[in-house]
């Protein structure tokens, strides 16, 4: 085939010019786009794409001993209305805009109904004012309701109409926010801890001490917008936090506060301290510290039990004692004078409590504790130890009075029990006797409860423990042991003596009001006038700090404790007012049952009947016949499944009586524990609300009323 050239060539010259000048326009108009648009094209790239956004993790729970949640991250939600459709294609702009107008209009009417339906506290009309005017101003981030809202009132609002899409559709869209709830209130708020309210940062308390474990780690991901949908590619996920189990027992811990606030409020007090300990292993089963606020309610604002360094006041004493007693300058048999009462010691008078009265003249070494005699304790210890007072202070340290605990909580005080220097430069005459009976030391509460634990459990001082395990899906990961601060404090001969001794405390001396019918207590008074430099003080009045120190039952210690109440004037009497807290807190913890073996607590001439809740009696038999208490039913053992009825403590037996209901009505539940009030109610098809802790005293539909399956049943529990 023959070309002619003359034609061919002029038109691929053509071709050829017109691509290259095509290409020079690509080029162009790419050079245009990367160097004169440049900032525009980075801001739209933005807006589609956004690169390691992170991915929070969420925070692990605080558990009680037996695993319930005293703190726990739940999501909340504040929700949102974006009025203006966006997309970069005009005309899909201006589509999605007008669908999204349309169905607002159409659906304007049920969306509010559902929104009043969930929000009750506003009206439909309220809802249906607020949308139109978010629609009239086109704003992108009107807020639809004031508060935020938990995660299932969220959901019941992406179930209405147009929310129900996605936001880029819709425009419906919700901020979340993790907030730290505490099932419990304010039981043991100030151990748990706390986070600042704006973000997940701790303040203090357990919730410091263990951030690390508690927060987990976050996640990375990154946003990117395909096909007009937002899509979130997870990069790398979150690794949530661990849950921490504690030492705290929720009953024991609510029966000390309880205590506690009444006795403060009856005092006038200021500050209040209560801690329960477990002997054998240090755990802390309750610790309270309620101060009274400027309103005059009484709150948690301080750990004081840890942080408060003050003068301990005579439950030093016992120390003292047992200093003397471990050297050899004193035995139990011995006698101190202490006069009428008032005795000058190196030109300073000592007196005793009741001076005005005659004082207690000849006694001896245990009735000098026995009666909290400042003279016995001072003369016992200047006349042995003055010539040498460090030996006095060695004997401190060396039975654990002095010992940092190294408490895991941030903030917490260390005893500060002073050493004479070498020229004495420190040290006047009166030290060591104002020294002797509490005076011129300065020791956290929890630390004087660690000595006296110490004497509970055979001489042996554990390191008080508020963290028991870390726990990952319900799995223990690593445990944390008891700690020994101190094999032993001292001798056994001592440790006898000083037992022996803390037991008539409360049987003959000034603890009385801290005995307990049915079991034996030891323990020491103590009262302490306050410097006004010390924490709590305020105004000119004189102020106190009484308290009572010891452990229970005292032929095998389970648990000690430690109350003390900070107040302004007289009376303050360390046995009178905290020692029917101690005995309170003690007859709670002993009346439900915390000993498999009942006779461990009670004396041979008692009969201790424990009271039992309504609710599963077959469950309750079985306990009752472990723990070989007497009791009666009313039914056969071959009666299947569950039996249900009510529990009757008569004194000496408990009368466990059937009471099965039909199925159709509600049941009554009043007197049941938690458990066995919402096994009952749900297993009938009722949705269950609780309020309070304790047992079931009232309940929202009465008993024997008829119902519907999926009706809301809300009961109230209390102590």
């Amino acid at each position: 085939m023959n070309f002619d050239n003359k034609k061919i060539m002029p038109r691929f010259f053509v071709v050829i010019v017109l691509m290259s000048l095509g290409g020079l326009c690509i080029l162009g108009h790419a050079a245009y786009l990367m160097f004169a648009k440049k900032d525009y094209w980075t801001q739209v790239s933005r807006k589609l794409v956004r690169e390691n956004v992170p991915i929070p993790a969420k925070r692990g729970n605080i558990l009680s001993a037996d695993g319930q949640i005293m703190a726990s991250s739940l999501p909340e939600y504040k929700i949102y209305m974006d009025y203006v459709a966006y997309d970069k294609d005009p005309e899909v702009k201006q589509e999605l805009q007008a669908w999204r107008d349309s169905m607002l209009e159409v659906k304007m009417d049920s969306i509010s109904m559902g929104l009043h339906r969930i929000f009750p506290d506003k009206s439909a009309d309220y809802f249906k004012r607020r949308l139109k005017r978010g629609k009239k101003l086109k704003r992108r981030n009107w807020q639809i309701y004031g508060r935020r809202i938990s995660y299932i009132q969220y959901k019941e609002c992406k179930k209405l109409p147009l929310f129900r899409e996605s936001p880029f559709k819709g425009g419906f869209y919700a901020e979340e926010f993790n907030l730290r709830k505490k099932p419990y209130g304010s039981l043991a708020t100030r151990t748990l801890g706390a986070l600042y309210a704006s973000k997940d940062s701790a303040r203090y308390g357990l919730e410091l001490s263990y951030d690390s474990i508690l927060r987990g780690t976050p996640g990375t991901s990154h946003r990117a917008k395909v096909r007009n949908k937002w899509l979130n590619l997870v990069d790398a996920p979150p690794v949530d936090g661990y849950d921490i189990e504690t030492t705290i027992d929720v009953f024991m811990q609510d029966a000390a506060e309880k205590a506690i606030l009444r006795q403060l409020k009856n005092l006038n007090g200021d500050v209040g301290v209560v801690v329960l300990m477990e002997v054998a292993t240090g755990d802390v089963k309750a610790i309270v510290n309620m101060t009274k606020c400027a309103d005059g309610v009484y709150r948690e604002v301080k750990n004081n039990a840890v942080s408060d360094l003050m003068e301990p006041g005579s439950t030093f004493k016992t120390a003292s004692i047992m200093v003397a007693l471990e050297d050899g300058k004193i035995t139990k048999n011995d006698f101190v004078d202490t006069g009428n009462g008032q005795w000058e010691m190196h030109g300073r008078v000592m007196r005793d409590h009741n001076w005005r009265r005659g004082g207690y003249g000849r006694i001896s070494v245990p009735e000098v504790l026995m009666y909290s005699s400042n003279i016995g304790v001072s003369r016992l210890i200047d006349e042995n130890y003055k010539d040498h007072p460090e030996k006095f202070v060695d004997g401190l340290y060396r039975e654990g009075v002095g010992v940092p605990l190294g408490l895991p909580l941030v903030g917490s005080g260390e005893p500060r029990v002073r050493r004479p220097k070498a020229d004495g430069s420190n040290w006047s005459k009166t030290a060591l006797p104002w020294m002797s009976i509490g005076y011129e030391t300065q020791i956290p509460p929890i630390a004087t409860l660690a000595f006296y634990n110490a004497i509970a459990n055979g001489g042996k001082m554990v390191k008080p423990r508020f963290v028991r395990a870390v726990r990952r899906n319900g799995e223990v990961v690593r445990e944390f042991p008891v700690e020994v601060l101190k094999e032993q404090i001292c001798s056994p001969k001592t440790l006898k003596d000083i037992q022996e001794i803390l037991e008539l405390v409360v049987s003959k001396g000034l603890g009385k009001k801290a005995g307990c019918k049915h079991f034996k207590v030891s323990g020491k008074t103590g009262t302490a006038q306050v410097s006004q430099g010390a924490i709590g003080y305020h105004g000119s009045s004189v102020k106190y700090l009484i308290s009572f120190c010891g452990y229970f039952p005292s032929d095998k210690p389970k648990y000690s404790c430690i109350v003390a109440i900070q107040k302004s004037g007289l009376p303050a009497s360390g046995g009178g007012h905290c020692g029917p807290v101690f005995s309170e807190v003690a007859q709670s913890v002993m009346a439900k049952g915390v000993y498999r073996d009942v006779a461990e607590a009670s004396d041979s001439t008692s009969v201790f009947v424990p009271d039992v809740l309504n609710g599963d009696l077959k469950a309750a038999g079985m306990v009752l016949a472990e723990l070989g208490i007497p009791f009666r039913q009313d039914w056969s053992n071959g009666e299947g499944g569950a039996v249900w009825g009510t529990a009757v403590n008569n004194g000496n037996a408990v009368a466990l009586s059937l009471n099965n209901t039909p199925r159709e009505i509600v049941p009554d539940v009043k007197g049941m524990g938690a458990k066995d009030a919402v096994f009952l109610l749900e297993s009938r098809g009722l949705k269950v609300k609780l309020e309070g802790v304790g047992r079931v005293v009232s309940q929202s539909i009465p008993p024997h009323a008829k119902y519907k399956k999926g009706q809301t049943i809300r009961i109230k529990l209390r102590r």
